[in-house]
C-alpha cells in the first residue's frame, strides 16, 4: 500500500467525489488515503506550505503554488451559471462596489480573483469563513458580502439582496466555464503515481455519477445543517463533465482566468505547465 495524505473541502461536492477512493468502493490500486479535511481557504494555506500530496484548491491559490502541484484532468469544480455571488442587504449599485466594505472568503479564493479581475480598485475587504459571511452581511459588519457554495440557494431567504453574479459576468466577458477549485498533485511524486492517482480519482468519480446515493451518509456527516435538496442541488451545481474530465474546453478556461488576471494586474505570470497531462 502507499499512503496517500489528501485533503479536501467537508462540501458536498467534495465528499460526493471523493467517498468511492477513501473508503475502498472502486479499485485504488493499492492507494491508501490519510484524510484532512478543512475549508478551501485553509487547505489554500497548507498547499501554499507545500503540506499535501493531493489536494482541493481554490484556482487563485494555484497560482501561488504552480511550481510545487500540477493540477488533476479529474475532479475540478467548472461549469456554468455556478459563479460566486455578491450580495448585500441593502440596494447596492455596481458603481458603488469599489467604496463598500467587503466579506470575503478568503483572500486567495477564486472568487477573490473573479472580483479583483471585474472591480480591481474594491480592496475594503475582510476575510470571513464562507458560512458567515452572510450573517456579517445582516448584522452590517460588512456592507456586503462574497458568497459561495450552498450559499447561493439560502441567500435570498434571508432578505438578502444580489449586486451582481460574478459568474455571469466571466461568462459574458470571455464566453468561458467558469473555473472555481482544482484537484492538485505535489509535482515531487513520481509520474507514475501521479497519473494513478489521477486515474483512481476519475473512477471514484465515476463511481458517484452510477451511484449517486452511495455516498449520502458521508456527505450528510459533514453538511448536517443542510437539507437533502440543498444538498444535492449543491452537488449538482458544481460537479460535471468537467469534474471527471478538465478536457481542452476545461483547460482553455483555467488559462483564460490566469491570462485575464495577468492582463488586469491582479496576477503574476505563472509557469507553462501546469496540467499533469
Amino acid at each position: 500500500m502507499t499512503k496517500i495524505l489528501i485533503g479536501y473541502s467537508t462540501c458536498p461536492n467534495d465528499t460526493y467525489i471523493f467517498d468511492a477512493m477513501v473508503h475502498h468502493k472502486i479499485d485504488t490500486e493499492d492507494l491508501e488515503f490519510d484524510v484532512i479535511l478543512g475549508d478551501v481557504e485553509e487547505l489554500n494555506h497548507k498547499a501554499i506550505n507545500n503540506e499535501l500530496d493531493v489536494t482541493k484548491i481554490s484556482y487563485h491559490a494555484y497560482s501561488k503554488i504552480a511550481n510545487n502541484y500540477l493540477i488533476l484532468d479529474s475532479g475540478s469544480a467548472l461549469g456554468h451559471k455556478n459563479g460566486p455571488l455578491l450580495i448585500s442587504k441593502y440596494k447596492i449599485y455596481p458603481d458603488e462596489i469599489n467604496d463598500i466594505k467587503i466579506a470575503i472568503p478568503g483572500f486567495n479564493t477564486t472568487a477573490n480573483l473573479l472580483l479583483n479581475i471585474a472591480y480591481p480598485k474594491a480592496q475594503n475587504k475582510k476575510e470571513y469563513l464562507f458560512s458567515d459571511i452572510e450573517e456579517a452581511v445582516l448584522s452590517n459588519e460588512t456592507d456586503a458580502g462574497l458568497i459561495i457554495h450552498e450559499n447561493r440557494f439560502t441567500y435570498a431567504t434571508r432578505g438578502l439582496k444580489k449586486i451582481i453574479d460574478l459568474g455571469e459576468y466571466w461568462e459574458n466577458e470571455t464566453s468561458s466555464p467558469i473555473p472555481l477549485g482544482g484537484i492538485v498533485v505535489n509535482r515531487n511524486l513520481d509520474k507514475k503515481l501521479q497519473l494513478k492517482i489521477n486515474r483512481v480519482l476519475k473512477r471514484s468519480i465515476e463511481y458517484a455519477f452510477a451511484n449517486p446515493k452511495s455516498a449520502y451518509s458521508y456527505i450528510k456527516q459533514y453538511a448536517q445543517d443542510m437539507n437533502e435538496d440543498v444538498m444535492y442541488k449543491h452537488i449538482e451545481l458544481f460537479v460535471n463533465n468537467f469534474t471527471l474530465d478538465l478536457g481542452e474546453k476545461g483547460k482553455n478556461a483555467i488559462k483564460t482566468l490566469y491570462s485575464r488576471a495577468n492582463q488586469a494586474g491582479v496576477l503574476e505570470k505563472i509557469p507553462e505547465q501546469i496540467f499533469l497531462t
